[in-house]
């Protein structure tokens, strides 16, 4: 763990080396399943006209999420708790600390996820008021849905996200171990739910997020646009009033309003600054 720790401070391959073989394999299991399956009529996911776009995304956004997350551990370890060194931080944060370290490692991992998704549930629904809608419409700027627009998110939204989110988790005292098996996990989650499926889970449906759940959220306002904010667990948007999907209807027509939005990943890291 000490040796992992400090290889974050100074390792892009490492994040391209993880991010390559879990890429692959969901290339070919969605590409199959969306051939039975599919929620929308479309051509297949490589040939989506911003294609290039989502792929920078894809494996750009998560080198980025390593780096803002150490950033605000390192900031947020000092803040809070004074400590500054190396040797420090990763006494702190090598096994976790406090009452939730000494918990078993599965039950960590699932208060992580219950505690994750409850900040990323109301951080989701600051970012789609007026003044952080700027930053959020990254993620909402595809109109061909599909497991590869699910890394699309700029980095103001990752930073006050899910890096966040999880920063919050450790300093609280989760053991980072917990990324071993919830950081595959989480990846193959949030490209399922964006994933051109008809999936449901029938009566589950409020207990895991599917893709109908989620396509619904990148929907017009009107519709299902302002609805279904939780990233993991729908019993959030059922508690707070926010839950949507209608019986015997499949969400289509993805986007924003702004049809003229900029296609590159250059272009829309920047766009949000120039409104």
């Amino acid at each position: 763990m000490r040796e992992e720790f400090l290889a974050d401070f100074v390792s892009l391959g490492q994040t391209f080396t993880k991010i390559l073989p879990i890429s692959l394999a969901m290339a070919a299991v969605f590409t199959v399943l969306s051939s039975f399956w599919a929620c929308n009529p479309s051509q297949p996911w490589w040939r989506k006209r911003d294609i290039v776009t989502d792929l920078c995304y894809w494996f750009f956004i998560p080198v980025i999420a390593r780096y803002l997350r150490i950033g605000l551990l390192i900031v947020g370890a000092a803040a809070l708790f004074r400590i500054t060194t190396a040797d420090g931080l990763i006494a702190f944060y090598d096994n976790g600390h406090g009452p939730l370290a000494a918990l078993p490692l599965v039950v960590q991992m699932v208060l992580f996820l219950i505690g994750e998704d409850f900040i990323l549930y109301w951080t989701h629904r600051i970012f789609h008021g007026q003044r952080m809608w700027r930053y959020h419409a990254v993620h909402h700027s595809s109109q061909e849905l599909e497991w590869i627009s699910a890394a699309r998110f700029h980095p103001v939204n990752l930073f006050l996200g899910s890096v966040t989110a999880d920063v919050v988790m450790l300093l609280l005292g989760i053991s980072p171990n917990v990324f071993v098996v919830l950081g595959p996990l989480t990846i193959a989650h949030s490209a399922f739910v964006h994933a051109n499926l008809d999936w449901t889970f029938g009566p589950f449906k409020y207990v895991i997020a599917t893709p109908v759940f989620h396509r619904w959220h990148h929907t017009a306002p009107d519709r299902g646009g302002e609805k279904n904010f939780a990233a993991t667990f729908p019993i959030l948007d059922v508690l707070f009033g926010t839950f949507y999907m209608p019986a015997g209807e499949l969400p289509d027509r993805y986007g924003i309003a702004e049809r003229d939005y900029p296609a590159s990943f250059p272009a829309q890291l920047v766009h949000p600054f120039m409104q």
